[in-house]
């Protein structure tokens, strides 16, 4: 293994990883350049550089709060905030949501989240799956499924870089790239990581001598290997190489070279971690879109800690405005930009909050129910999706999967979830979501 120099920092995976930037033996997984052709010719892959924003906010957010108020509900249900209407007629959201309200004609709200779970994870919104009866790896996130089959639009931006820091509450951190192999998991580009992206004393000379002493080792490495997990090795060796010859990367983070006025329109938000889950940080949105403009085709971010078994309305008269802020910033920034054709948004939390306000003032885990928000990526926006009963409790209208949003994700970015699989690690393909997901017809038909 080819150390470069650098800190190294460990994640919860347990793997030292330098960010991708401690090379060799962690390549498990991936596709070689042929069978990549092959499988974009044989399943539809397209070209061109389509991305994704996923806005993750852990706790789940109320959604009687925020995007389905409820005023015909009884006291101790509907709570004590109002709807305002948008800019499309007849769709309306929480007051404390104004800026959004203003741009609701670019973004869809669904409104019937119907298959949740009852646990603290990201593990549902980042694969699409329930942890249970797992193949062999285990599910892989949506991110490092992306990786696998496109690779990076650019040798020195990784195709799947995952913002989120790592909260005190693990299983917010739960989702790995699995069977898709760690090579294809997230960069992380932690603060105290920026200088393993510069050659520190080091010419681009002697790192091409480096790279090719540690070809031929892994060469070796390969031959000898029965396991085939050396098999997605050459791409991570190249992305780590990539990075380390290109200031593009450093670059995209550097919010430096934004204007002011931009900066101030997604302001700041709270550094503060409230909980155990995220900051608010609203410059990650920022971020974010400077990264996939770079090239880089999966962000994540979290945002806040939305766990609100007590003083529901009291954390959310604080964190709502800011979530407005930044996000609303964003779907303009990428409109300005002619990016929103291209790179699709989603936002949600693991579940939605109980109908019954409790004897806190909070309101408790709800996995019957809950909502998204969708953007750009073509899409069809302005709409509400779904529908839940009188009280906010069960679906109504529309139920629709989590496996549905990624299906309608993975066609955005032009892979046929009919076509395309991954293998596990005994070579069983498997699809990229559950059966019977298809991508959602109000929004792509």
């Amino acid at each position: 293994m080819l150390t470069l120099l650098g800190q190294s920092n460990r994640f919860c995976d347990g793997l030292s990883r330098r960010n991708f930037l401690r090379i060799g033996t962690l390549g498990m997984g991936g596709l070689a350049l042929p069978q990549l052709l092959r499988a974009e010719a044989a399943s539809g892959i397209r070209s061109g550089h389509k991305a994704v924003i996923m806005i993750y906010l852990p706790g789940g957010p109320p959604h009687q709060d925020t995007f389905d108020l409820k005023q015909d509900a009884p006291a101790e249900i509907r709570g004590e905030f109002q709807p305002i209407p948008t800019n499309v007629p007849g769709i309306q959201i929480c007051e404390h949501l104004p800026q959004l309200a203003k741009i609701a004609d670019q973004f869809t709200i669904i409104r019937s989240l119907s298959d949740a779970v009852d646990d603290h994870s990201d593990f549902m919104c980042q694969t699409g799956r329930r942890k249970g009866n797992q193949p062999p790896g285990g599910w892989p996130t949506f991110g490092a499924s992306v990786s696998r089959l496109l690779g990076p639009e650019d040798p020195s931006i990784p195709a799947f870089i995952g913002l989120e820091p790592r909260m005190q509450h693990r299983p917010y951190n739960a989702a790995r790239a699995g069977y898709a192999g760690v090579a294809h998991d997230a960069f992380r580009p932690a603060a105290d990581a920026k200088s393993d992206m510069v050659l520190n004393g080091i010419t681009t000379e002697r790192l091409a001598d480096r790279r090719a002493l540690l070809t031929a080792f892994d060469q070796f490495r390969r031959d000898v290997d029965s396991s085939g997990l050396m098999a997605g090795l050459d791409g991570f060796n190249q992305q780590a190489f990539g990075m380390l010859t290109s200031s593009r990367l450093l670059e995209a983070l550097d919010l430096k070279r934004e204007d002011p006025k931009r900066l101030e329109r997604y302001g700041k938000g709270d550094a503060k971690v409230h909980g155990d889950a995220a900051p608010m940080l609203n410059e990650q949105f920022l971020v974010a879109r400077r990264l996939v403009e770079a090239g880089a085709r999966f962000v994540t971010v979290a945002y806040g800690f939305w766990d609100y078994h007590g003083n529901n309305f009291g954390n959310a008269r604080n964190d709502l405005p800011l979530l407005d802020q930044g996000v609303s910033a964003l779907l303009e920034d990428l409109h300005q930009r002619g990016l929103d054709k291209d790179v699709s948004v989603v936002m949600w939390g693991e579940f939605g909050r109980s109908p019954t306000i409790n004897k806190d003032a909070g309101r408790d885990h709800w996995p019957r129910a809950s909502c998204a928000v969708l953007a750009g990526g073509g899409m069809k926006v302005g709409q509400v999706i779904g529908a839940t009963d009188r009280l906010g409790g069960e679906p109504s209208e529309r139920p629709v999967q989590f496996g549905e949003v990624f299906a309608t994700l993975y066609q955005r970015l032009g892979i046929d979830v009919n076509k395309v699989t991954i293998p596990d690690l005994t070579g069983r393909p498997h699809f990229l979501v559950d059966n019977g997901c298809q991508p959602i017809r109000e929004l792509v038909g």
